[in-house]
């Protein structure tokens, strides 16, 4: 149902080592040292940050325009989205149907009924079949792209690519992965969290990323 993913694209090569190898610019004669670990640990527990803007990740992240425009709220990325002015969009992502939290506003509860689940599901389905079959009349009319997308739902599939330094990434995954984001904007974070601790295993084990983030904990904002 949520076809949400992640994949990663690129990482600047021995991301890790070269992260450090900067940190140790004032003791040039220490910087090829192969021993970092506990350096990058250091700089984490310390809230030096900045090393971590010598290297960079390139995410491939696809969703739905429900979630895109949160995650391109992060300015201090680089972004390229799949254009719906230039090509044709196609396919959608439909959601689970929760229930809206009285106390919070920004957080919803899953225990609806099957019966509410399922109609909502219908519902979607209802709504992207007529949408989708509108935009295509638009288009075969001769209307702009860019105008006829104007038709389509939330839910229309889409994918971007999300460039940003390794700071930038453990900031978006600390901040996305916490009970204060969208449900499937937290998945795609997890997802995000799982290409980082892969590639940069001795980062994210000193940011205790080897847990879960709610095991692990809220760490401190950069």
């Amino acid at each position: 149902m949520n076809e949400s993913s992640v994949r990663l694209i690129s990482i600047t090569p021995n991301a890790e080592e070269i992260m450090t190898y900067c940190a140790r610019v004032s003791n040039p004669l220490n910087q090829n040292n192969p021993e970092f670990s506990r350096l990058i640990a250091y700089c984490i527990k310390h809230g030096h940050w900045s090393i971590f803007e010598q290297a960079n990740m390139v995410l491939e992240i696809s969703t739905s325009r429900a979630i895109s425009p949160q995650i391109l709220r992060h300015r201090s990325f680089a972004f390229q989205e799949f254009s719906q002015r230039y090509a044709e969009a196609n396919g959608v992502i439909k959601y689970r149907a929760r229930r809206q939290d009285q106390k919070n506003r920004q957080n919803s509860i899953d225990d609806l009924a099957a019966e509410t689940q399922e109609w909502f599901l219908q519902a979607q389905d209802e709504v992207w079949r007529l949408a989708h079959e509108r935009y295509q009349q638009a288009l075969e009319k001769g209307i702009a792209k860019e105008s006829a997308r104007t038709l389509l739902p939330l839910g229309t599939s889409t994918r971007l690519y999300m460039n940003g330094t390794i700071r930038s990434w453990i900031h978006y995954i600390q901040l996305r992965t916490a009970e204060g984001t969208q449900l499937e904007h937290r998945e795609i974070a997890e997802q995000c969290r799982k290409i980082f601790a892969e590639e940069l295993p001795i980062v994210a084990q000193a940011l205790g990323w080897n847990e879960s983030p709610v095991e692990a904990g809220v760490l401190k904002h950069i």
